[in-house]
């Protein structure tokens, strides 16, 4: 890959991590700030769910954020964008779609149709 397009991935990994970075530091201040007690069983309910989905959601966003750190990685080792199974060149539009794969097309394809024949 051209290392202005490596660049160009760099920068946005980089956006992406400080976004979401900021907003599990939010996340965190708003549970530890926001201790109100209701009084009513059904709106104290309310608050756990909606506490529970909060902390989901920063989950899902920390997996991320771990993939996030390995794209990095395999831009500095040069890696980036080679298909971990086949080491076929994975498509830029596929890129641009998901940033953080490590398959190509193809193999992602097999990958799916395998978990479907063994019912996952």
């Amino acid at each position: 890959m051209e290392p202005d397009k490596l660049e160009a991935f760099r920068e946005m990994f980089i956006k992406r991590i400080e976004g979401l970075m900021g907003e599990a530091g939010k996340t965190v201040s708003e549970m530890t700030v926001g201790t109100e007690s209701f009084p009513d069983v059904t709106d104290r309910a309310s608050q756990e769910s909606d506490r529970n989905f909060e902390l989901r959601m920063r989950d899902r966003e920390r997996k991320l954020v771990k993939k996030i750190r390995e794209a990095l990685e395999r831009i500095d080792d040069g890696t980036f964008g080679i298909c971990e199974v086949c080491g076929k060149n994975i498509s830029e539009k596929r890129l641009m779609a998901r940033p953080v794969t490590t398959l190509c097309i193809e193999c992602k394809t097999k990958q799916e149709e395998q978990e479907k024949q063994r019912g996952k």
